[in-house]
């Protein structure tokens, strides 16, 4: 390491950290963002958040004794801090790469993880977990940190923990870390709430001198200790509980206080280790800090954007002479802006995620039919139902790994009813470098199992958008259209809407050795491995199903009557979803084809490219060759005979 890292160089673990004095701290923090913009620099990753938090990460490492106490960060990409200060540090280079360590905490990669996270809003009830542990274990003081963001804090869930938290009344610290950001500003009525407290002079300094005159009472004998508490009691419910969320949940408050003051952390975390019950404290940052494009820009520094000058903050950009094809997400935006102009009952709905799903688009263009709900995946499904039973055409776009948070949502809101709601689920399939918790694995399985779907995935843009245009027409009941991050295949993607047939799939090449049968856009390299099995005089047929439910059985019959060997390929698991279907209708129907199915094997799947992820799970270009050769080598030799 770099001597320009004079006490970061020292830290390993946070055993190391305990021996610097709290002036010491405030040098130690700003080395520690400034390690992070060297590594995010050549290494993209999650910035912004990580740089939020550099000074409340080493004063929760200073004060706490982690990993006997726990520290659960919710979501966890504001976690990088965290992983360097405990034993990563010369590894972290390989952050978010093929085979290194995960960009998320994760239990298994260290002791230092306490929960494996990359959802938001699940801190405060696995904290509460692990101190309910410790009350039935009899585990003595063990502190349990929750550290969630104010995004993360408009969650369902997060409310939930609080809830049980507060009537619970176990030793438990919330930590709100407030900068007004989850990846795009947040919005609701929490944050205006937020807002206020932050703001209130009045609050703040009613609410510190109370504090001062009972802490000034208590010192004065038992009868002033026995005053001071009726006191406290009193003023908690007449004045805190009337304006303060939090304490009318049984939570201690503290805060605002300044989130980039590290020796004033330390302070106030160690009085409030010897706090019992629930406490909140409410610290305020700035995402991106100490990185000027990210403090202006947060959005778009939620993550580094690619690599970039360390220095000047400017992009390295790729340079193409060819026109690029567009991200299927911004196909998505652009073409429902297209479809809102036409039909007045189409709205947008997403949560949190206008930008990643391009709903950002519409919310400029059309601003009173797009609709930000926040992190809360089930109220954005209801959300969709209450609109869509009133004669609205909802498009809820849900990155596919979140989609599963609204499972109950989709069955019992929407599906149940019947109601016409279109499910745009972006970043279906292995999306790379953020891993296992945001792999879009398992939609196609999951929403084929539910009565009244429609599943339908497109090869390429122009079906995305042809999908759309479907979906949207009367009486098409819940309808969902799954497409993969990253780019297309085509930059001829603007052409006339048209209706696709309800599980109509279509034939893109014929042959007569075996039978390729693909959904989404991993057809496209079904098609060229077929290019490629040509010239070595293997003829194999292509079929693009397009929709999983309703499959077109029309073309599974042809494929049945005709081919000794199939083999399915699909962007998500091989449990329950394409090769699954296509099995049971084979076996349904009497027809027994030797059947090989590609896809994503029944794992969690780690982190890294998606070129790199596709190859080890065996359903790229070269692993489609391989598993033809394979199944139609006994034949080819039989021939030979």
């Amino acid at each position: 390491m770099s001597a320009n890292y004079r006490f970061l160089s020292r830290i390993n673990y946070p055993d190391d950290l305990k021996r610097l004095t709290e002036v010491d701290l405030i040098e130690l923090s700003n080395e520690l963002r400034r390690f992070i913009i060297d590594e995010a620099s050549v290494n993209p990753g999650h910035f912004g958040a990580s740089l939020g938090v550099s000074e409340l990460t080493v004063a929760l490492h200073y004060v706490f004794n982690a990993p006997y106490d726990k520290i659960i960060w919710d979501v966890g990409h504001q976690a990088y801090g965290h992983k360097i200060l405990t034993g990563r540090k010369e590894l972290f280079h390989t952050n978010r790469k093929y085979k290194g360590l995960s960009g998320f905490p994760n239990p298994s990669e260290s002791e230092y993880d306490a929960f494996g996270v990359g959802h938001a809003s699940t801190s405060i009830s696995a904290a509460l977990g692990f101190a309910k542990s410790s009350d039935i274990q009899g585990i003595k003081n063990r502190n349990i940190v929750a550290v969630i963001g104010d995004g993360s804090m408009t969650g369902g869930l997060a409310f939930e923990g609080l809830n049980n938290a507060g009537n619970e009344n176990s030793d438990l610290l919330v930590i709100l870390n407030d900068n007004n950001m989850a990846i795009d500003p947040n919005v609701g009525a929490l944050k205006e709430y937020l807002l206020d407290i932050a703001t209130s002079r009045t609050y703040n300094r009613i609410k510190n001198d109370i504090w001062n005159l009972l802490g000034k009472l208590s010192k004065m004998g038992p009868n002033y200790q026995k005053l001071a508490s009726q006191l406290e009691s009193a003023v908690k419910t007449a004045i805190l509980k009337q304006s303060n969320f939090f304490e009318a949940l049984n939570f201690r408050y503290f805060g605002p206080v300044d989130g980039h003051d590290v020796v004033y952390l330390t302070k106030i975390l160690t009085d409030l280790k010897h706090i019992k019950g629930p406490k909140l404290l409410h610290t305020i940052t700035q995402k991106g800090k100490g990185f000027k494009q990210a403090e202006i820009n947060q959005t778009t520094w939620h993550r580094a954007p690619g690599k970039f000058d360390k220095d000047t903050g400017k992009l390295y950009k790729v340079n193409s002479d060819k026109p690029q094809p567009p991200k299927y997400q911004d196909v998505f935006g652009h073409t429902l802006v297209e479809l809102a102009r036409k039909n007045k009952k189409i709205v947008g709905i997403t949560p949190a995620m206008p930008t990643g799903s391009s709903l950002n688009i519409m919310m400029e263009k059309i601003p009173d039919r797009a609709f930000d709900v926040g992190i809360a995946e089930q109220h954005a499904v209801t959300f969709s139902a209450g609109l869509a039973a009133d004669g609205m055409m909802p498009f809820c776009n849900i990155y596919s790994t979140f989609m599963q948070r609204a499972y109950d949502q989709v069955i019992h809101d929407v599906a149940l009813q019947n109601l016409n709601v279109v499910f745009c689920l972006d970043r279906g399939g292995l999306v790379g470098s953020d891993g296992a918790t945001h792999h879009g694995a398992l939609d196609l399985s999951y929403m084929r199992l539910v009565p009244n779907m429609t599943v339908a995935s497109p090869m390429n843009e122009v079906e995305l958008r042809n999908m759309m245009y479907t979906g949207q027409l009367p009486d098409k009941g819940p309808f969902v259209i799954r497409y993969p991050r990253g780019r297309g295949v085509s930059v001829e993607w603007r052409q006339p809407l048209r209706e696709i047939p309800i599980g109509k799939g279509r034939k893109l090449r014929d042959g007569q050795d075996l039978a390729i049968v693909s959904i989404g856009q991993v057809g496209n390299y079904a098609e060229l491995a077929a290019g490629q099995l040509e010239k070595d005089s293997v003829n194999v047929a292509h079929y693009d199903m397009r929709f999983l439910k309703p499959i077109d059985e029309d073309l599974l019959h042809e494929i049945g009557q005709k081919f000794k060997y199939v083999i399915t390929v699909e962007d998500g698991t091989i449990v329950g979803g394409l090769g699954s279907t296509v099995m049971e209708f084979m076996n349904e129907n009497s027809y027994y084809p030797r059947i090989k199915r590609l896809g994503i094997p029944d794992r969690f799947i780690e982190h890294g490219s998606q070129e790199e992820l596709q190859k080890e799970c065996g359903y790229d270009v070269q692993g489609i060759v391989d598993a033809v050769r394979a199944l139609i080598k006994p034949k080819v030799l039989s021939n030979a005979g």
